[in-house]
């Protein structure tokens, strides 16, 4: 077991937690976490790019110039992709941009992010956060002032005055802890959890 210092939102020491080492302090297994987050990002994809063919562009009934005589090449079409206004050749078609991945991958690539943060120590763990109202000005000063983080991701439970206060906050995100995901670890410098927060990811994430 890791222990590492639980804080108050004041960033002053309150006792201490331990965090399973299968899930906080487990080998960093880079291709892993790339394969997880390429298929992340797959899947954010619209794939609604679309081009009209031959057959779906308007016009084109009637032959454009005589077969013979013209010096031309014949064309028996305006719709044809030679001719301005023409369907397109080999456009995109609506499609699915999403990669299977296994629950056990983003699981295990989960895990390599959370130790990654722990172990170049970029990871806090706070008791909780305890905002009177939902106040951007307050939760800011927390952050900057007294946690002296920037770029961070925050994960708790249902904490509807937290995630109002942070949404509004430029390169502050903040997350239900069902919803932590790859990229976001990644992407962001800091983590901060919440107590609870450590309670439920140790219960999803238990090999």
């Amino acid at each position: 077991m890791a222990t590492v210092e639980l804080i108050n939102q004041e960033k002053k020491k309150v006792g201490t937690i331990d965090l399973r080492d299968d899930i906080f302090a487990v080998e960093v297994n880079i291709p892993l976490v790339h394969q997880v987050l390429k298929a992340q990002l797959a899947g954010r994809r619209q794939g609604t790019a679309k081009t009209k063919t031959k057959s779906e562009v308007r016009g084109g009934g009637r032959k454009p110039f005589r077969q013979k005589g013209t010096g031309n090449a014949r064309q028996g079409s305006t719709r044809s992709p030679l001719h301005p206004g023409g369907g397109q050749s080999f456009g995109p078609l609506p499609r699915s941009y999403e990669q299977s991945t296994p629950k056990e991958m983003v699981r295990g690539a989960l895990r390599s992010a959370l130790s990654d943060r722990l172990k170049s120590e970029r990871m806090l763990v706070v008791d909780e956060f305890k905002l009177a109202a939902s106040k951007t000005k307050e939760l800011n000063r927390l952050l900057k002032d007294k946690l002296k983080v920037e770029q961070v991701l925050i994960v708790d439970d249902a904490n509807s005055n937290l995630e109002l206060s942070g949404r509004n906050i430029p390169r502050v995100k903040v997350l239900r802890t069902e919803g932590l995901n790859v990229y976001d670890v990644i992407r962001n410098d800091w983590l901060v959890l919440t107590k609870r927060a450590v309670q439920a990811i140790e219960n999803r994430l238990a090999p």
